[in-house]
């Protein structure tokens, strides 16, 4: 099955991360390619180390992407990332793959829809794939058995506080 977590308030992330963390509590073997997230300080990835059968693979650099502008780095970095969840999703390793913040990386043009749709449509019957990031694509929410939108109603940051340790990062 493929489950979409999108939309633009924050948890989608830590939702993916949540349903890895249950997942591995059943012996699953889990795999996380992060999409534009080159940081190896956030939270969950450092958490994600100590986790049995938990696998994380960070793409991209540890800036922004402009948008509509990637960079040759940011290009080939989301490249890389697609190749590491294509060969997971063939490989017969894992019962889950998450692809964090893939929706993203399509609205960004870091990645090709298509490209994501063959993965999806590739994907064996009893793989479980996890998408996350805003501007989930219609395309993508039709092939999902799931899809949860995550809605902003009031943020920290709207008050002028920046990202916090430990909660945003």
């Amino acid at each position: 099955m493929l489950q979409v977590y999108t939309g633009d308030g924050k948890g989608k992330t830590t939702a993916a991360f949540g349903q890895a963390l249950r997942a591995t509590g059943h012996g699953w073997k889990v795999l996380i390619v992060q999409f534009m997230k080159g940081d190896p300080s956030y939270g969950e990835v450092q958490a994600a180390k100590g986790v049995k059968n938990l696998e994380v693979v960070q793409t991209g650099l540890p800036t922004f992407v402009e948008k509509g502008n990637p960079s040759p780095e940011d290009l080939a970095e989301a490249g890389r990332g697609l190749e590491a969840a294509r060969e997971a999703v063939l490989s017969g390793r894992y019962q889950m793959v998450v692809l964090d913040e893939i929706n993203v990386a399509v609205d960004y043009g870091l990645v090709k829809l298509d490209d994501v749709l063959a993965l999806v449509n590739g994907c064996p019957d009893d793989l479980e794939l996890v998408f996350t990031g805003r501007y989930a694509r219609q395309e993508v929410i039709d092939r999902a058995g799931l899809v949860s939108e995550v809605r902003e109603i009031k943020h920290p940051m709207q008050q002028g506080l920046v990202n916090r340790v430990g909660i945003d990062h």
